[in-house]
């Protein structure tokens, strides 16, 4: 009977918050539709003819965009593991390497992301340094790898203070070295407990590579803005917008089912 009972309140929630959201968003829908300038708001936004005419060029522009994502995604660990256990190291020897790690997540968590890759992408090149690549995509993508280790660093220093200190004990009477220790005992558990986390940092980067359009990089971006330029339109940026809603959207999706498979494995680690 409680089990029924149960069904039938979950069934009756449900249909209560499908209501609710099909009467706010219809309710939004019909008040966008009914306003006096949405005929041209329409015409300046949502054109078939333009959709159809935007979509190549902005597709091609996204797939730049996936490529830089993907660079991105290789250096980022990498640097922000490198980072995350200079920060970790103890001992008077090493408040050098500390500092460096400190000094390094203040700063490039503390400029904000579009400054980086104005700075980098423009003022860079402009040095002229014989050996130093000019390519704005480069700079692009190291202002993100710079930008977005200082935080997954964090993350990772993170997981790491997490892990009890009984571990490392255990490691250093084993006779490890501090960094054997890191190696083989803290950093594997430290990593699997920040890695719900580093998903989400995964979700946010696939959206800020967008934001290396300001270098004048042919991305989905800037494809849609020259669309924009030459037709007096907007509808190529709504182009932009579904393809990366259409990357972000099931990556999220799926972060989501991650982060509720990794609970549901450590309750059942805990039970048992």
């Amino acid at each position: 009977m409680r089990r029924a009972l149960g069904d039938i309140d979950g069934v009756r929630s449900a249909l209560i918050a499908t209501v609710s959201a099909v009467v706010v968003f219809g309710g939004g829908a019909l008040v966008v539709v009914r306003s006096p300038n949405w005929p041209r708001v329409r015409q300046q936004f949502f054109n078939g003819d333009d959709f159809v005419e935007a979509w190549p060029q902005v597709l091609d522009g996204f797939w730049l965009n996936l490529e830089l994502f993907a660079y991105a995604m290789l250096l980022i660990p990498v640097v922000a593991l490198a980072v995350a256990v200079m920060r970790s190291l103890r001992g008077p020897a090493f408040w050098p390497v500390r500092l460096v790690a400190v000094v390094y997540t203040d700063v490039f968590r503390g400029v904000p992301l579009i400054l980086l890759i104005l700075l980098l992408g423009f003022g860079v090149p402009a040095l002229d340094i014989s050996g130093l690549p000019r390519s704005s995509t480069f700079w692009g993508i190291m202002a993100l790898t710079l930008s977005y280790s200082a935080y997954t660093a964090e993350i990772y220093r993170s997981g790491i203070d997490a892990v009890p200190e009984s571990q490392t004990a255990s490691a250093r009477a084993l006779g490890l070295t501090q960094w054997q220790s890191l190696r083989f005992a803290i950093l594997p558990q430290a990593i699997r407990n920040v890695v719900p986390a580093l998903m989400n940092t995964v979700v946010s980067l696939q959206k800020d590579v967008a934001l290396i359009s300001v270098l004048g990089v042919r991305d989905a971006v800037r494809e849609a803005q020259i669309y924009t330029t030459r037709t007096f339109n907007y509808t190529s940026f709504v182009v932009a917008t579904l393809l990366f809603l259409a990357i972000s959207i099931p990556l999220t999706r799926f972060v989501d089912w991650f982060i509720a498979r990794d609970r549901a494995v450590r309750s059942q680690t805990m039970v048992g």
